[in-house]
């Protein structure tokens, strides 16, 4: 019979679990995720992972984590300084201790403290048994490399593949201390590992290992329960913006009855779009891992002369890359989808860490002549809107798009109602018929409203016309160097890009609808920035929150909004590159908030720079 344990009812949890890269503990992050949404938490995760993957185990440099903030109302960040750290090694608690808020829950793997490790850390003793710890922060130490290899006795494994098993452990005691079930993540080791029984028995022992550890364990005297979230009524998943950008490819196809063709070359974190699309060959999606950067783009921009949507996707370094291409898509006036998965870092500099760090290179970066409409979605769910939307644009308008996400948004998750792809807009490609009337075809004719060429797929009757990186004349397509024409296609390209404002609606504000600050958000910096103004509301300061999704052309009410409050302040995960778009478009002395650590901005930071603004 279990001990008798108290019962405690909380708002929210944040939890995050650390160890080496080798630990598991994206796959622990990511089973406790899946069980809360299936419990009906809203939640949202950051997991952060080193770029020095292989350092050495038990090193500094090597510390994974995976942060879950989950809760009974509506969220909208991972949170900052857990509630909860899970360390199992003393390296991860070197690195994430600082952070635990004071009196917070410290679950520490007691088997991992051994000298070397130790020293590998920088202690020089142990905390698990100098007692530096346990006046600050509830502690409980575990054996769980004791507990796994216990479990597994009798099981024909290796001791390391048992040792592998202890984040599952670490698991179970999570899922007894939070009152989670286990067979969701039982049911996920089946099919996981369904051609290794003997792993999945280890892995099923482990977890219940940790389990019935913390209900038998004296140590624990309480648990926790968060109740189930009012969200809007309807059918959710949980969901990353890898998956969400996916969909929304794949909803684009659907709905337009056009091929797709995806063509990248793997960068992190960028390349998880391409293996998860690799994956959807049934539903007529291609996709193509080039050699290089340039050759990806090159193969979707061929792809759509040939009748197909081309998609690409990189991050920073391979997005420059790209760039030469991109101005002759906008030259020969083809859709195309190039997908930015921004990162931090110029280079190869901090590939696994996040940052809004290609908006200028989005927006400026290639010939002056070629502008190119840019899209940011605001939350990992939004990347599917935001791709779709992109792909829908880019046939309707005849031009190249890009999509600003980051790897905080790809790699994070949140429950995502399901949409009705009926209520997506609608999204037709406006392909030229075969031309029979004897009469020249004529490519650059436009519609009078979106100034789109008509789309002509090679080999159809009576369409042939010269394409390639010489200038055309407009309407005829034949080359021409007359610097009036030059002129006059020119202006009609930008002048493109600036008709996508029809297509944007009404900017959202949440908030006083006039007052003392506004703050100004785009892409990932949504959730900060809105939890940042729910605190200021709270204390009845006069402040407000715009979030901006199309960042070129800017949205259509932003001038008159920005008119109405006394200062506007917009953060961001750079060093101010939006708010030079914004003080050169409007002439309005923004401020900004730049935090360029990596990680999500800090909405306690947000929330100090606002009152300092107010108060100024």
């Amino acid at each position: 019979m279990s001990k008798k344990v108290k019962l405690e009812t909380l708002d929210d949890v944040t939890i995050r679990f650390a160890g080496d890269s080798g630990d598991g503990m994206q796959l622990s992050g990511g089973r406790f995720t899946q069980t809360s949404a299936i419990v009906g938490n809203d939640l949202s995760t950051l997991p952060d992972f080193p770029a020095e993957i292989r350092a050495p185990a038990g090193s500094l440099a090597g510390v994974s984590s995976f942060q879950i903030h989950f809760s009974s109302h509506e969220i909208h960040t991972p949170g900052e300084e857990p509630d909860v750290l899970v360390a199992m090694n003393p390296a991860a608690l070197k690195v994430h201790l600082e952070e635990l808020v004071p009196g917070g829950i410290l679950i520490v793997n007691k088997n991992a403290f051994t000298k070397k490790n130790l020293k590998l850390a920088g202690y020089e003793s142990n905390p698990t048994e100098d007692g530096s710890l346990d006046d600050y922060y509830s502690v409980h130490y575990i054996e769980m490399s004791k507990l796994v290899t216990n479990a597994c006795e009798g099981l024909d494994l290796p001791p390391k593949t048992v040792e592998r098993t202890k984040n599952l452990c670490a698991l179970g005691v999570l899922f007894w201390m939070y009152d989670r079930p286990l067979e969701p993540t039982l049911d996920w080791l089946k099919k996981k590992f369904k051609s290794k029984p003997l792993i999945i028995d280890a892995n099923t022992r482990a977890l219940h290992a940790g389990y019935n550890y913390g209900d038998t364990a004296e140590i624990f005297t309480t648990r926790y329960v968060v109740k189930k979230a009012s969200l809007a009524p309807g059918k959710y998943r949980n969901i990353n913006g890898t998956l969400a950008s996916c969909l929304g490819i794949l909803a684009a196809s659907q709905k337009s009855n056009l091929n797709i063709t995806f063509a990248g070359y793997p960068i992190t974190p960028a390349s998880t779009l391409l293996h998860t699309l690799s994956n959807w060959k049934n539903f007529g999606i291609k996709t193509f891992q080039a050699e290089d950067e340039i050759a990806g783009i090159g193969v979707a921009l061929g792809a759509s002369y040939g009748g197909s949507l081309g998609i690409t996707a990189s991050s920073g370094p391979g997005i420059a890359l790209k760039t030469e291409m991109m101005g002759l898509a906008v030259m020969t006036e083809l859709p195309l989808v190039i997908i930015s998965v921004q990162r931090g870092g110029p280079s190869t500099g901090l590939p696994t860490k996040t940052e809004q760090s290609d908006l200028l290179q989005a927006v400026y970066g290639r010939n002056g002549e070629s502008p190119i409409p840019v899209i940011a979605p605001t939350t990992p769910g939004d990347c599917y809107f935001a791709t779709y939307e992109a792909c829908r644009i880019a046939v309707k308008y005849m031009v190249p798009v890009i999509v600003l996400s980051d790897g905080y948004l790809v790699n994070g998750s949140e429950p995502w109602l399901i949409p009705n792809p009926d209520d997506l807009n609608d999204f037709i490609a406006n392909f030229e018929k075969e031309n029979t009337s004897g009469e020249k075809f004529l490519p650059y004719k436009r519609d009078t409203n979106t100034l789109a060429r008509n789309w002509a797929i090679p080999g159809t009757k009576g369409l042939e016309h010269r394409i390639g990186g010489l200038e055309k004349q407009n309407i005829t397509g034949n080359v021409n160097y007359e610097p009036g024409n030059h002129h006059e296609m020119v202006q009609i390209r930008a002048q493109k890009v600036q008709n996508i404002v029809n297509e944007i609606g009404p900017t959202a504000i949440y908030g006083k609808k006039t007052g003392d600050l506004l703050i100004l958000s785009w892409g990932s910096a949504h959730g900060s920035c809105r939890l940042a103004v729910e605190t200021l509301l709270e204390e009845k300061l006069k402040v407000a929150h715009a979030s901006v999704q199309w960042v070129n052309p800017l949205p259509p009410d932003l001038k008159n909004i920005l008119s109405k409050y006394k200062k506007v302040l917009i953060p961001e995960v750079n060093t101010g590159q939006f708010r030079k778009i914004i003080r050169s478009e409007f002439l309005v002395d923004a401020v900004g908030l730049n935090e360029v650590r990596g990680k999500p901005l800090s909405p306690a930071s947000i929330i100090d720079k606002a009152k300092e603004l107010i108060n100024e």
